[in-house]
C-alpha cells in the first residue's frame, strides 16, 4: 500500500462518496468537488503563496485544505485563533482561508455551505502544496513545523496498513480540533484518504457520544487522555450496549484506571498514539496491564540516547533520514519497545494542548503588577498547572484592596491573549517572594510544596 493520501487528492471523491455528516446534513462526494473547485478556482487566481486555514466546521476545512493543496499553496495552521496567537504569526502568512472574519487587514477568501451553481471538475494538481503548524518551541515563541504532503502521506498510509482492519465500515467521529497535527490526521487526511465519512462537528458532550453510537453499527472515536478520563463516570461506569468499534487516544500518556474504565464501557481499551507535531505517530499501544511498553510503528526506529536517556529516532513522516533527538525520556526494552519516563524540556501538556511555561511566565512577568512568576504542573487532584506570582508593590496595594479572587481573574485575562482558557492555571498563589537557593535558582520542591495545602 503507497501513496494512500496523495492517490485520492489526485482523482477526488467518487460522485457518491459520503464525505462528512452532522445531526441535519451530509456532503456528497459530488457536492464536495463542487466546493473544492471553487476555492481552488479563487487561490489559483492569486500570486499569494502563504494562506492561514482556520475553520471549526471539518467539512469546510477539509474544502479549504484541499483546494489550497491542489493549487500549491503553503497552508498555515495555527493552533488556535486568539488575537494575541495570531498577531505573533502574522508575518508568517499572506491572506486567509475562513468561515469567520479572521486578521484584519489580511485579504481573505471564505468558506461556505453553499455551492457553487454550477458544476464543476475536481482540479488537477500541477504542483502539491505543504502545511506549516506551530507548537511551543522551548525558547516560548511559536515554533514552525512543515509537513510535505509526501511526509503526510507516508503517514496516513501506515495508519491505514497498521489499523484498516479494526475499521469495518467506519464512520469517524472526534472530540479533538482538526488545527492541530493528530485531529489533521485522524479526523482529515486518514478518513477522506480512506473514504470513510466523518462528523464535521467536534463531540462536546457524552450525550452527544451516545447519540452517535447508538445511530452508527460502526464507529471510530478519535479523543484525547482529558476527555476519556472523565468518560466513565458521564456513562454511570456502565457497560454500554452500543460502542464504538475503535477508540484512538492521543495528547499524552492515558493514565492505567481511565484505560480500564474504557475498556469496561466500550469493552475494550483505547489504541494509544504517542507522538509529537514534529514527529509524527511514533509508537501506539492498549493498556491491558501497568506500565504496559509503546510499540514503534513499522518503518520507525527508536534508540535512547545514554547520557540523559532521551529518545532519538528514525521515521519515514520526518524531512530526512537522520537520527532526530526527542525531549522525553524513556527505557528502551528491545527494538522497537519502550516505556516513557517523562518529559526533559519544559514544554507540558493541559488538557491535551501543548503549553509552554516559558512562554506562560514570560507573558504573566509582562503585567506591571507581576514582580517574577513560576508556573508549576500539578498531578492532583487531577492534572493542572498552579502559579506562584511575586507582585509588585502595585500588585500588593490591589491584592490588600480587592483580594486574591480579582487577581486570579486579572491575571486570566492577560493570559487569554495568548493561551486557550482550558489550559489557563487553576490554582493561584502569592508569597512575598519566590524561593531561590544561593545561586538564584528556583528551589523546584518548596513551589511545589505552596500547593499542599487549600
Amino acid at each position: 500500500m503507497t501513496e494512500l493520501l496523495k492517490s485520492w487528492l489526485s482523482k477526488g471523491p467518487a460522485s457518491q462518496q459520503l464525505i462528512s455528516f452532522n445531526h441535519h446534513d451530509i456532503v456528497t462526494g459530488a457536492a464536495f468537488t463542487c466546493q473544492v473547485a471553487h476555492i481552488h478556482q479563487q487561490l489559483s487566481q492569486s500570486k499569494s503563496q502563504r494562506w492561514l486555514l482556520a475553520c471549526e466546521s471539518s467539512d469546510l476545512f477539509a474544502v479549504g485544505l484541499c483546494a489550497a493543496l491542489l493549487a500549491g499553496k503553503e497552508v498555515i495552521l495555527p493552533a488556535n485563533t486568539q488575537p494575541g496567537s495570531l498577531s505573533e504569526l502574522t508575518h508568517e502568512f499572506d491572506r486567509v482561508i475562513s468561515d469567520k472574519a479572521l486578521c484584519e487587514g489580511k485579504v481573505s477568501i471564505a468558506l461556505k455551505k453553499e455551492q457553487s451553481a454550477s458544476e464543476l471538475a475536481w482540479p488537477t494538481p500541477t504542483q502539491w502544496g505543504q502545511i506549516t503548524l506551530f507548537t511551543s518551541g522551548s525558547s516560548g515563541q511559536p515554533k514552525a513545523v512543515r509537513k510535505t504532503l509526501t511526509q503526510l502521506d507516508a503517514e496516513v498510509t501506515n495508519l491505514e496498513y497498521t489499523f484498516a482492519k479494526h475499521l469495518p465500515q467506519c464512520s469517524v467521529i472526534s472530540t479533538v480540533s482538526h488545527q492541530h497535527i493528530y485531529g489533521l490526521l485522524f479526523k482529515v487526511l486518514w478518513p477522506l484518504a480512506a473514504s470513510r465519512p466523518f462528523l464535521s462537528d467536534i463531540v462536546e458532550y457524552p450525550e452527544t457520544l451516545t447519540y452517535y453510537t447508538s445511530l452508527f453499527p460502526n464507529l471510530c472515536l478519535i479523543s484525547s487522555p482529558a476527555q476519556l478520563s472523565r468518560l466513565p463516570e458521564s456513562l454511570d461506569n456502565e457497560r454500554q450496549l452500543r460502542s464504538p468499534s475503535l477508540v484512538f487516544s492521543s495528547g499524552g500518556p492515558l493514565n492505567f484506571e481511565a484505560a480500564q474504565g474504557i475498556a469496561h464501557c466500550y469493552g475494550h481499551q483505547p489504541i494509544e498514539i504517542f507522538g509529537s507535531t514534529e514527529t509524527g505517530g511514533i509508537a501506539f499501544r492498549r493498556q491491558t496491564s501497568k506500565a504496559q511498553a509503546w510499540q514503534t510503528f513499522s518503518k520507525v526506529e527508536v534508540a535512547q540516547d545514554p547520557k540523559d536517556g532521551a529518545l532519538v529516532l528514525k521515521s519515514p513522516y520526518l524531512e530526512n533520514n537522520e537520527w532526530l533527538r526527542c525531549e522525553d525520556k524513556i527505557n528502551l526494552i528491545e527494538p522497537g519497545r519502550f516505556q516513557l519516563e517523562g518529559r526533559l524540556d519544559r514544554i507540558v501538556k493541559v488538557e491535551e494542548k501543548r503549553v509552554s511555561l516559558v512562554q506562560m511566565e514570560a507573558l504573566l512577568d509582562s503585567h506591571p503588577l507581576v514582580s517574577q512568576s513560576a508556573l508549576v504542573p500539578l498531578t492532583q487532584p487531577r492534572p493542572q498547572l498552579g502559579v506562584i506570582i511575586a507582585l509588585s508593590a502595585e500588585g500588593k496595594a490591589l491584592l490588600e484592596a480587592e483580594g486574591k479572587l480579582s487577581l486570579n481573574n486579572l491575571f486570566k485575562t492577560h493570559l487569554l491573549s495568548q493561551f486557550e482558557r482550558v489550559t489557563l492555571p487553576r490554582r493561584w498563589r502569592y508569597p512575598d517572594t519566590l524561593p531561590q537557593n544561593e545561586q538564584g535558582k528556583r528551589i523546584q520542591t518548596e513551589l511545589t510544596e505552596l500547593f499542599d495545602n487549600d
